[in-house]
């Protein structure tokens, strides 16, 4: 999917046997569950009919009790199998046994295993084979975002010596196999691309440089891209986008992207389709600007697009498999820098459509740039709206760093929220107390784009965005701001650095959309 140079996701094929053609160099992963009890622990192969021989089962269970291993969630273990085709075999635990495996275990099991293959280029699965709704597409999944890496700025001193996953053969015998494996690849594909934006560093994806490889992803699936430079910004109106980025002297973008879906959805069910407005927020990289951030941390600000790029990357995912539904996303980007020309604490900016907002924090920029975007997108009269952004800081205080806060309309963000549950990204449902208006009063403009208090900070920024969004939208704001990025170790499929969040839950609330409107 991506247009620029970054991770290449292997190829994926589906086969219905173990072949020995061409796979004396693969690792073969396999599923394995607990047995027995706490006092005499062990484990066993799961999924592995119609594939492996009795005899290579046995040679397997052998080496699994010689090793004591258990078949707990995501434990690993390495295997020399003489009786099979392959160079070794990675088992992964799944835990105790169950009739139907949830798509999140076996997504997370094949995390840990991509991320436990070593230099292998070519690995062949039976995962897809285990009972359960969804399991083959949360395999692949599992298996190329836990195989992803940024390597993009190494030089050949520091720069990885093997190729990486480049290969993957799933093992299904499943008549919708093939649909699911490819489904799961072009979503994980797209993930991948949107780590790949919020990775690159600030120094090489500013506003301009962001909207060009947008417009050339959205190009290159056939997306209708408008592009609006700093010149045009300021002629139409946009305070919001101008105020942040005129400390920089990297001026700010807005990018339209255009999936006309309704034309498919008319060939197809002869009715009108819906459409779905998505906004991201694109803040390149965010000093604070006068309101400058402490020091320590501030290289993660890296990360503070991780809205637009996820945004970016379900639009021309929705192209690319032709999903029945106008999907129009609205991207403004900017760099949040302090100098001369910055916005000042106590500025008033007038947004596109007219409110204005007294600047109290400089910090709180990502709002300011958001609010312009989400008048223009209600502009195209969506049926839908969906926005996302590393916002506030409150949201890692409140719910972690891998949980998602869903606000907005009541029926819509618990709709986004259980999907976001389901596709394994676990989103959340929080409130937007009525009263936390009053806290945004300004003395001198409609509003203050901070409240001055000290609690309910990811809330405030949730009431701040519903002022600007149109009558009879159903809406939902998700804050991501630890979920995008992982600052600590890599866990399942997630490594450090940009995980991509909510690119999974955004595109599979289009599919529930373009299914049941």
């Amino acid at each position: 999917m991506s247009t620029e140079p970054g991770y290449q996701a292997p190829s994926v094929t589906v086969a219905t046997s173990l072949s020995k053609r061409g796979a004396g160099s693969s690792v073969l992963v396999l599923p394995v569950v607990s047995t027995g009890d706490e006092d005499r622990p062990g484990a066993t192969v799961a999924a592995a009919e119609p594939f492996l021989s009795e005899e290579a089962v046995a040679e397997i269970l052998s080496g699994l009790q010689a090793l004591e291993a258990t078949g707990a969630s995501e434990q690993v273990h390495r295997l020399v199998v003489s009786s099979l085709p392959v160079a070794s075999v990675l088992t992964v635990g799944l835990g105790k046994p169950q009739s139907e495996w949830p798509a999140e275990t076996v997504r997370r099991a094949a995390g840990v295993a991509a991320r436990s293959l070593g230099k292998a280029e070519s690995v062949i699965t039976t995962l897809a084979e285990l009972p359960g709704e969804g399991v083959a597409a949360a395999a692949v999944e599992g298996l190329i975002l836990g195989s992803y890496r940024f390597t993009t700025f190494r030089s050949d001193k520091t720069a990885p010596k093997d190729k990486g996953l480049s290969k993957i053969t799933m093992l299904a015998t499943a008549k919708d196999a093939k649909k699911q494996v490819a489904h799961g690849a072009a979503v994980a594909t797209a993930v991948a691309t949107a780590r790949d934006f919020v990775n690159t560093p600030p120094s090489h994806l500013f506003p301009a440089e962001f909207a060009k490889r947008a417009r050339a992803l959205g190009e290159s699936v056939g997306l209708e891209v408008e592009v609006l430079d700093d010149k045009e910004l300021k002629k139409g109106g946009y305070g919001g986008i101008v105020g942040v980025g005129q400390g920089s002297s990297r001026p700010p973008r807005l990018v339209r992207l255009i999936h006309r879906g309704s034309k498919l959805a008319k060939a197809k069910k002869g009715k009108a389709a819906k459409r779905v407005a998505l906004v991201g927020k694109g803040v390149t990289f965010d000093t604070g600007g006068i309101s400058i951030k402490p020091a320590a941390s501030m290289h993660h600000m890296t990360s503070d697009m991780g809205g637009a790029a996820a945004v970016i990357a379900t639009v021309t995912l929705a192209a690319q498999l032709e999903l029945p539904i106008d999907v129009i996303a609205t991207v403004p980007m900017a760099e949040n820098m302090p100098s001369a020309t910055a916005q000042r604490p106590g500025d008033v900016l007038t947004q596109y459509g007219g409110i204005t907002v007294e600047v109290q924090n400089t910090d709180a920029e990502g709002r300011l740039i958001l609010a312009d975007a989400i008048v223009r997108a209600c502009e195209d009269n969506p049926d839908y709206l969906i926005e996302t952004s590393t916002l506030t800081g409150a949201q890692t205080v409140a719910l972690g760093a891998r949980i998602p806060g869903v606000m907005g309309s009541d029926e819509f963000r618990d709709r986004v929220a259980a999907i976001s549950q389901r596709v394994g990204e676990n989103g959340w449902p929080m409130p937007l107390p009525d009263e936390l208006k009053d806290d945004l009063k300004s003395q001198v403009a409609d509003l203050s784009n901070v409240s001055g208090q000290r609690f309910a900070g990811m809330l405030v920024a949730g009431v701040f965005l519903r002022e600007f969004v149109a009558d009879g939208v159903s809406w939902a704001h998700i804050d991501v701001a630890g979920p995008a990025f992982n600052t600590g170790s890599p866990w399942g499929y997630s490594p450090k650095g940009s995980t991509g969040v909510p690119t999974r839950t955004m595109f599979a609330v289009l599919e529930d959309i373009a299914e049941h409107g």
